[in-house]
């Protein structure tokens, strides 16, 4: 079985490592330079999980501990950040918090209890600066699905839908502003590998993910809507059905699609000239032939507002203004008036929801990450909202996006934009506990 093959029963799900109960390492990851084909002669050399892309579909079991070996088989330190978990910071995955490097040509453990269930995933946290062949503009990433005690979810299969874009480059005259040459989704162009198969009749869960550096995308599955179940692997108030899905830098979506409309279709990028590079996958029913098709899916605006009830927050006991500029001095981005490393630290008080207000007063959004933390939206742009929990917001240019964070994770959690070469250049603090 060739390389890309492998690749491919990754990604729909058919090669797993699960995690097993008494073995002294139950996860194994090597991070190592590979040569990943991802479309018609389109081949790429980058740095990946177990010499695939994406990396292995890891499955844990909420509450239940597991230990992860890491292998950095480079010559350069690496880091795997375990997001959306709710994990000590040692064992997170970032050493701005503690985490130990995994230095060049050697291996380090991690043990921790996988907690909450959901949609969660892994990938590299090392910083990339100019350089576009590493950090998340490579093939480190993966996604992990942590099983609840009890699974009360009905569907038929299940289908991981990661997106990815390669060969990343500077547009001209903008240093800040990064631009592909193709995109993926589970590591293939559309149109090459495997289609998703399916049958009519099926009730589908799409998991999901945006992998990308700096890439916000909007999918529609021609012939078929989205039942949204999850924002980021935690169940909404209210379900929704939507014709597109919109998930900035590290977002993840679970959405229930009914199988009834029997063709071959796209599941794609909305955007026409993203699609013809490659953001899009076949969906093909049993029995159906020919070329896929792809009709556009009726205009609809994102709103994370509507998943929840339009009701007004209870006043928090703390209040946490987070606000976003363009920075100085080589910098791109300051956090309240200071960009990475000199940003001051941001404080909650432990034990009370903290309100945090990310006021974006820059001219691009950005997908605002908490580590070790799930947070609730309470105000998004003005409009009231509850019962939609997150660990990323996007946060659109000149607006205003306001949380409660429940500060019940002690020890110092990153926060920083989930589009890289925001990160990069400035646009990242630390949170830390204090009693008053």
């Amino acid at each position: 079985m060739d390389i890309s093959r492998r690749q491919l029963l990754a990604a729909a799900g058919a090669s797993l490592i699960s995690a097993r109960a008494g073995q002294p390492s139950d996860i194994t990851l090597r991070i190592a330079e590979t040569t990943l084909e991802t479309g018609p002669k389109r081949f790429v050399k980058t740095l990946s999980y177990n010499g695939q892309c994406p990396g292995p579909l890891l499955r844990m079991t909420e509450g239940r501990e597991i230990t992860v070996e890491a292998v950095n088989e480079t010559r350069l330190p690496e880091m795997i950040h375990w997001h959306g978990f709710h994990i000590p910071p040692e064992v997170d995955g970032a050493h701005e918090e503690g985490t130990p490097m995994i230095q060049g040509l050697s291996r380090r453990s991690y043990t921790f209890t996988p907690q909450p269930a959901g949609t969660r995933w892994y990938h590299t946290h090392a910083m990339a600066g100019h350089n576009l062949k590493i950090g998340l503009y490579s093939g480190q990433f993966g996604m992990v699905v942590v099983e609840p005690r009890e699974n009360p979810g009905r569907y038929d299969l299940e289908i991981p839908v990661i997106l990815h874009e390669w060969e990343p480059f500077f547009a001209s005259g903008h240093d800040m502003d990064v631009n592909y040459r193709f995109h993926s989704v589970n590591g293939k162009m559309l149109g090459f590998g495997e289609p998703v198969r399916v049958k009519k009749g099926q009730r589908a869960l799409f998991r999901v993910l945006n992998a990308s550096a700096t890439t916000p995308h909007k999918l529609a599955l021609a012939g078929h809507k989205f039942r949204v179940i999850a924002l980021d692997g935690n169940a909404v108030a209210k379900p929704q059905t939507v014709p597109v899905l919109m998930v900035a830098p590290g977002e993840r979506v679970d959405a229930i699609v009914e199988l009834d409309n029997p063709g071959v279709w796209i599941l794609g990028e909305i955007d026409g000239a993203l699609r013809t590079a490659g953001a899009g996958i076949v969906v093909e029913y049993a029995g159906m032939k020919g070329p896929a098709k792809w009709l556009a899916p009726t205009a609809s605006e994102w709103d994370y507002t509507i998943f929840g009830e339009p009701t007004e927050a209870a006043r928090p006991e703390v209040t946490v203004p987070i606000v976003i500029t363009p920075g100085t001095g080589g910098n791109l981005w300051a956090v309240n008036g200071k960009s990475w490393p000199d940003t001051d630290d941001i404080y909650l008080r432990p034990g009370i929801h903290n309100r945090l207000i990310f006021d974006n007063r820059g001219d691009m959004d950005h997908p605002f990450h908490l580590h070790r933390h799930t947070f609730e939206l309470v105000r998004v742009a003005g409009k009231p909202v509850s019962g939609v929990f997150k660990d990323v917001v996007n946060v659109p240019a000149r607006k205003v996006v306001e949380v409660d964070v429940m500060a019940g994770s002690p020890g110092p959690s990153l926060f920083h934009c989930h589009q890289q070469f925001h990160m990069d250049f400035g646009f990242m603090a630390l949170m830390k506990y204090r009693s008053a």
